[in-house]
């Protein structure tokens, strides 16, 4: 028999990274691409803001091809809903079967996507679902594996943006005030991925500008530049 054909959300950070590699470990199904949405206007996926062509070389490091979603800006949740239908339409027709999610513990966003999926013929999968306490732990067991990503939004409201840019490491670990969830799983921080156990090669990236944008601080990641002197 055939194994499931499973289409990972894919937001560019560390969780989706980890879900790639629990399931791909797991062996019980087969992923067959990124489902990735992206901010047409700035052509950067949503809410993280990182760049088309970073997430793209994600895809490739993985071996993965990636299926864009492309959301106006501002986007009601009208239009999100109706494109991202059309996106999952799409993917039943070539045969995908379920949509995997990195979502840690908000059963509001589960259940959420449970309903969505329901309307458009998708099983969905929660392969690295753990609980608010196992978050520590999960945390810890990412950076062991080799996960390596670097936060490129945080939320001011929860989170002192002397955070954005840094690298989810240990050291931010251990920095980070009481309260926040060390995955950022209630939106105190995003990441961008650029090394995982489940990519063919690391993503070389650099730091760029810090900006205050629409309540929120994002650092600017782009590929790393070769040094010119050798």
């Amino acid at each position: 028999m055939s194994r499931p054909r499973v289409l990972l959300s894919w937001s560019s950070g560390k969780d989706c990274a980890w879900a790639l590699h629990v399931l791909r470990s797991r062996g019980d199904v087969e992923v067959v691409g990124f489902l990735t949405t992206f901010n047409e206007a700035a052509d950067r996926a949503a809410m993280h803001a990182v760049r088309r062509r970073l997430v793209e070389a994600q895809a490739e490091a993985a071996g993965l091809p990636l299926r864009a979603v492309m959301l106006p800006y501002p986007c009601s949740n009208e239009v999100y809903e109706a494109r991202m239908a059309k996106a999952c339409a799409g993917a039943v027709q070539a045969g995908v079967t379920h949509v995997a999610f990195g979502d840690l513990f908000l059963e509001d966003v589960r259940d959420y996507r449970i309903s969505k999926m329901r309307g458009v013929g998708l099983e969905p999968l929660f392969p690295v679902w753990c609980g608010p306490e196992a978050t520590t732990a999960l945390a810890r067991e990412m950076i062991a594996a080799g996960i390596g990503a670097t936060l490129t939004c945080v939320d001011p409201k929860q989170l002192d943006p002397k955070f954005v840019g840094r690298p989810f490491d240990e050291a931010l670990l251990a920095d980070l005030p009481p309260g926040v969830d060390p995955c950022g799983e209630r939106g105190e921080f995003h990441t961008f991925c650029h090394r995982s156990p489940a990519f063919r090669r690391e993503i070389l990236v650099e730091v760029g500008e810090v900006v205050h944008r629409d309540g929120f601080w994002f650092a600017d990641l782009d590929a790393a530049r070769a040094d010119s002197e050798g």
